[in-house]
């Protein structure tokens, strides 16, 4: 058994230092480490570590988004470890490390990580919803207009020539489909300007 650290930051964070010390403290041995920029997304250190990580290690992060940017990510590299055979530990949540029962502390670390994936998720399902409302009510009292229609008869350049190819193929009967294909376009952009015309 071998305690593995995963330590991600952003080039404007300060606090690589502080992760080591911090999971040096508990015992972590080896560490993978990926200092990233705001926009990239390669990881080859978390790569490296799933594919370095054996049956009965145990991961430790400092806190659950160091492993990815949403859920969908964090869940599928949770898997990763417990496919391996893996137990992960996060530091900002309760330790089980006292829990003599592989078994149970492993049953209990999963339990808590699915209760911490669902709160988050929760919580975006919320932001969603009240977004939502909000530009509802925003219709209601007409200040919502929505996004602005690319392709319309007041348009330039290459934005009027869509247009324009739009409505022609629409007025000599070409099929919707076909007309999305030639313009490199979207059926329902079609539709949408089909719906104007009529």
């Amino acid at each position: 058994m071998t305690k593995i650290g995963y330590i991600r930051v952003s080039t404007d964070e300060q606090n690589l230092e502080r992760q080591r010390e911090n999971l040096e403290a508990v015992g972590v041995k080896e560490f993978f480490e990926d200092k990233l920029s705001g926009k990239d997304v390669n990881r080859p250190q978390l790569q490296e570590m799933l594919n370095f990580i054996r049956k009965d290690d145990i991961v430790v992060v400092a806190e659950l988004d160091r492993l990815g940017r949403n859920n969908k990510e964090i869940t599928e590299i949770i898997n990763k470890i417990n496919e391996k055979g893996a137990t992960l530990e996060i530091q900002n949540l309760p330790s089980l490390s006292g829990i003599q029962d592989d078994n149970l502390r492993r049953l209990l670390n999963n339990l808590i990580l699915e209760l911490f994936k669902y709160t988050a998720e929760n919580e975006r399902k919320q932001l969603l919803d009240r977004q939502k409302q909000g530009i509802e009510l925003a219709k209601k009292e007409g200040k919502y207009k929505g996004r602005p229609v690319k392709y319309h008869k007041d348009a330039t350049g290459a934005d009027k020539l869509v247009y324009d190819g739009i409505v022609n193929g629409l007025k000599e009967g070409v099929p919707v489909k076909k007309i999305a294909n030639n313009l490199g376009i979207s059926r329902n952009t079609v539709y949408k300007i089909k719906k104007i015309m009529i």
